[in-house]
């Protein structure tokens, strides 16, 4: 008498496959999801640190400028202007070729001012230098040349120092001397709290 041992192996049935082909689906929605997260963060993060970057260059194109600046040459003006009740201050100081002037190839000096500037048919405010020859006496903006360093900014206020009344204020007039500190103030869209800084137009001694 023979006895044959059949061996018999059991299948997956449909609701075993629904179920795994479910869990994997799930496992693979969660890690999507969890790499999207991180990707976003460290785009927005790359996005927070470049637009920093930008307003740091801009304090130190500034300080390097205005630290040079010869007083009693009416070398730094500056007046107050609003728009919508937004303060669009501007300041102008002289300058030749280089980080002021943002080029290296330049004859002769130019008044250089900092403010804020609309895009055409826009409202949006754009941030940056503009630029006109010391001597130009056309009565058109033929010989200007804007440059734009920050855009997208909601304001500018500029206010100066004044050491001999120990107070801020929001021009200055004074030709014949510069202020001891100088403070901007740039709204930001991205952001709640604007970016500020306090430029001392003296250097400080080591």
């Amino acid at each position: 008498m023979f006895i044959v041992l059949v061996n018999r192996r059991r299948g997956f049935t449909l609701l075993e496959i629904i179920i795994a082909v479910a869990i994997l689906a799930t496992m693979a929605l969660s890690i999507y999801r969890f790499v999207q997260s991180n990707l976003v963060a460290i785009r927005l993060s790359s996005n927070a640190v470049a637009s920093d970057a930008r307003y740091y260059g801009l304090r130190e194109v500034l300080t390097a400028q205005w630290q040079s600046l010869p007083s009693g040459k009416a070398a730094l003006l500056g007046d107050a202007y609003k728009l919508n009740d937004r303060p669009r201050d501007e300041v102008r100081w002289i300058c030749s070729a280089g980080p002021g002037l943002m080029t290296r190839y330049a004859a002769g000096d130019f008044v250089v001012s900092l403010r804020v500037q609309s895009e055409k048919d826009s409202d949006r405010l754009d941030l940056g230098l503009l630029r006109k020859p010391k001597n130009d006496t056309a009565l058109t903006d033929v010989h200007e040349s804007w440059v734009r360093l920050i855009d997208n900014v909601s304001s500018l206020q500029i206010r100066y120092f004044d050491s001999r009344l120990n107070v801020w204020v929001e021009r200055w007039t004074d030709a014949g001397t510069l202020p001891r500190l100088v403070k901007v103030t740039v709204g930001r869209v991205d952001l709640t709290t604007p970016w500020e800084a306090i430029i001392p137009l003296g250097r400080t001694p080591l």
